[in-house]
């Protein structure tokens, strides 16, 4: 008798045992449901023996697989013990340009934890993608479009687009902009425009060639990005997460209107800590959806 039993088969055996539905397990496993049926005929030929009873409408344990049940989901229940003792100590790193969407990063970040045991190590870096790259992370934050010439997406990186931000416009306490009560994004062409080249949102790749700003003031980085603005050397334009978190006394928003919507993305290495990316992205697309 081969006894080559695998641990899928026991999680997708208990999963059958406690819906008595292979359609609702298969829901649950996140797999087909022929391919459910596949793994437990495989179980049941490996132990020679029946363990559920198809002969219903439903789904009923036999003899056997009733005793089976109670022994597997013990074994199951020390396994599930002793991965939460290990991956508690497992990091999960995290990296972003500057300000995380809110409040999506705060609960995505407490419902991974919670229901992972593992921690996640926020890194606030001015190029996430290249420190992905250099496996210094584990996945990236992206904001704007991941398709953009100014994006450098690792090759064989995989993405995950989780929502779109609005966009806002920001300039300096003493800019003209200040005394309209709005700025049209068809206009913004007419203003000197200031461009973080390294992880910017907003940049002259965001426009045709025959609409794009005229004067370009580039930073690296979203200080100097700021700065830069404050300091009146140009308008800025960022998504309006900006706006409630960012205190500056030298700067000013203004709404922008006909602006397409920053998108959010997350970026990361498929030979990365697969199994705790699965779960953070699965948190990700649960609050997002929320």
């Amino acid at each position: 008798m081969s006894m080559d039993v695998e641990l899928r088969h026991l999680r997708a055996f208990t999963s059958v045992a406690h819906h008595r539905s292979f359609s609702r397990a298969a829901e649950e496993l996140l797999i087909t449901q022929p391919a459910l049926s596949r793994t437990i005929a495989q179980l049941e030929g490996n132990l020679n023996v029946r363990l559920l009873d198809r002969s219903s409408r439903h789904v009923e344990l036999t003899d056997t697989g009733a005793e089976f049940l109670v022994h597997v989901e013990r074994v199951l229940a020390t396994l599930d013990q002793a991965l939460a003792v290990a991956t508690h100590r497992v990091t999960l790193r995290l990296g972003f340009s500057w300000l995380l969407p809110d409040p999506w990063a705060q609960q995505t970040v407490s419902r991974f934890e919670e229901s992972t045991g593992a921690s996640v190590a926020l890194t606030r870096i001015d190029d996430p993608l290249q420190a992905l790259r250099q496996h210094t992370l584990d996945i990236a934050v992206v904001r704007g479009d991941v398709e953009a010439p100014i994006v450098d997406v690792p090759r064989g990186a995989r993405t995950l687009h989780l929502f779109d931000e609005p966009r806002i416009a920001v300039c300096s306490e003493h800019s003209e902009l200040t005394r309209f009560d709005h700025l049209d994004w068809a206009d913004v062409q007419h203003w000197t425009l200031v461009v973080n080249t390294v992880s910017g949102t907003t940049g002259p790749w965001s426009w045709p060639v025959d609409q794009r700003p005229d004067r370009i003031i580039e930073t690296t980085n979203y200080d100097e990005w700021l700065e830069s603005v404050a300091a009146g050397r140009g308008i800025g334009i960022v998504p309006e997460v900006a706006q409630r978190r960012t205190q500056h006394p030298a700067v000013r928003f203004v709404p922008l209107i006909n602006a397409p919507p920053s998108p959010v993305t997350l970026v990361h290495l498929p030979d990365g800590q697969r199994s705790l990316i699965r779960r953070f992205l699965e948190a990700a697309v649960q609050t997002a959806s929320n």
